[in-house]
């Protein structure tokens, strides 16, 4: 089941929500649990077992790490346990084929016969619950938050399906006083189904559209400079939309349920280095990558050069996160070194105004490392980089051109046009919080007042939102991209 469908839309959220508001505050975490567990059966009902059995696991070590002490030696052993089978899991599941595949080109090389092995399903969601587990013991350890003895909280920290799938990437010790006690009103209601709905439209008008056009540029043999570079940019601005979709479907659903998760994502193509790249694109995970490995290595600690080697394992392991493909530690080395080269260089600071080349470099990075994320393998990565840089033929094919709509067009320009306005908007905005505007509010003579340009936008983002929905019912099934992860 995923957010963009109707089964999801029409029977699973209504059901859920008016059950979530009819039961008492005492069960509402219980029937969170329920239902999270009915959507992740929805996918497959026997990798459940696995998810319940990681829960199980962590919640345990969590108890022995608290009862031994915080940063003592027998809850360091628990936790090495703990994390290390915890990465034993995902490593098997996430890993194996990669490692099978890789040993046999190897051996296979050498006359030898390959070794024969069932090939391991990847269960949806477990980079992310892996991680979140390995966050919530490590936290323990360090005394950021106490070892929880209630199994119904942790469990439904770990399968809450808003970010279950995709992320963001959560922390029990930033949700554990939502789960004891949070607020549900109207207001956080509303604020939760504009997010929620604004997501939908990335998703299902942008980003679905643009999935076909970066497809088609991906799967050429012989691309002209102009296909690739139409190809890089729709996969830059679909990635974009899907994932930064996703994550406000998720925070918006949050909301509903009265939770307040973190930004995932803050406008960043509008970033002026790598550095900043990383402050602004999957903030969820480029913090955890920080607290829990950067750190963990030694962080800024000892020494430039371990600096520098730090920076560099923290994105190629980054990038292996994502998946089994040789594709991906390289654009986490990609990432790695130009961290480490701003941070050689002193270009690793808040940028305090707009430069234009800065901007162009560092976005002139940022595609070209996603042509490699986005390749299936280095053949592919390879003869798109020859055409982008080769500075040939910047027509498009003709099979390219049969092949594009007006509608891909028009979408492509609408998708950078919001990313410049709203990257340019925030960058300039004053850093000094303004109180939110409200939509509708009481005057102090009775009167009913209307900021009339946010009911606007609330009605435009609501008759997105319809179209939305009607698209989607008309095209095919289009999973999100970090669905694979």
């Amino acid at each position: 089941m995923v957010f963009s469908s109707n089964v999801f839309l029409f029977l699973f959220l209504p059901i859920f929500l008016g059950l979530y508001y009819l039961s008492g505050q005492r069960y509402r975490n219980l029937l969170l649990l329920v239902a999270s567990y009915i959507f992740y059966a929805w996918w497959r009902v026997d990798f459940l077992a696995l998810f319940a059995g990681v829960t199980l696991w962590n919640y345990w070590i969590g108890l022995k790490v608290g009862a031994a002490g915080v940063r003592t030696k027998p809850a360091q052993r628990w936790l090495l346990l703990g994390v290390g089978v915890d990465l034993a899991i995902l490593g098997y599941f996430k890993y194996a084929n990669f490692g099978v595949d890789s040993l046999n080109a190897i051996i296979t090389s050498f006359g030898f016969e390959p070794f024969i092995i069932t090939h391991v399903l990847l269960p949806i969601g477990i980079s992310f619950y892996i991680f979140e587990s390995i966050s919530y013991i490590i936290d323990v350890y360090r005394g950021d938050t106490p070892a929880t003895r209630n199994l119904i909280d942790f469990a439904a920290f770990v399968a809450i399906f808003p970010h279950l799938i995709a992320g963001p990437v959560l922390r029990f010790k930033d949700l554990v006083d939502q789960f004891n006690n949070r607020t549900h009103t109207l207001d956080k209601f509303s604020e939760g189904c504009t997010h929620f709905m604004q997501g939908f439209i990335k998703k299902v008008f942008i980003a679905d559209t643009l999935a076909v056009v970066a497809d088609h540029c991906f799967a050429l043999e012989n691309p002209t400079t102009g296909d690739a570079w139409l190809g890089a940019l729709a996969y830059t601005a679909q990635l974009y939309f899907d994932f930064s979709g996703y994550s406000d479907m998720a925070i918006g659903l949050g909301l509903m349920m009265g939770f307040r998760f973190m930004e995932n994502f803050k406008q960043p193509y509008i970033s002026q280095s790598i550095t900043e790249f990383w402050r602004r694109w999957h903030i969820s995970l480029s913090t955890w990558l920080r607290d829990y490995l950067y750190i963990t290595l030694g962080g800024n600690r000892k020494g430039t050069f371990n600096t520098y080697r730090n920076l560099f394992l923290t994105m190629l392991l980054g990038g292996l996160w994502h998946g089994a493909n040789i594709t991906y530690i390289l654009w986490g080395a990609w990432h790695g070194i130009w961290l480490a080269i701003e941070r050689a260089l002193g270009l690793d600071t808040n940028p305090q105004r707009f430069n234009p080349i800065k901007w162009a470099f560092t976005f002139l990075l940022v595609v070209t490392g996603w042509v490699m994320f986005r390749s299936e393998n280095l053949d592919v990565a390879g003869r798109m980089y020859a055409a982008m840089f080769s500075f040939g033929e910047w027509q498009l094919s003709e099979l390219n051109r049969a092949n594009l709509t007006g509608l891909q067009v028009t979408t492509m320009f609408i998708a950078y046009a919001t990313l410049a306005f709203f990257g340019l908007r925030d960058f300039y905005r004053n850093a000094k919080p303004t109180p939110k505007a409200i939509p509708v509010q009481i005057n102090s003579d009775g009167s009913i007042g209307l900021d009339w340009s946010r009911v606007m936008a609330r009605v435009l983002v609501l008759l997105l939102f319809v179209a939305s929905v009607l698209k989607l019912s008309a095209q095919s099934y289009s999973p999100f991209l970090y669905f694979q992860f």
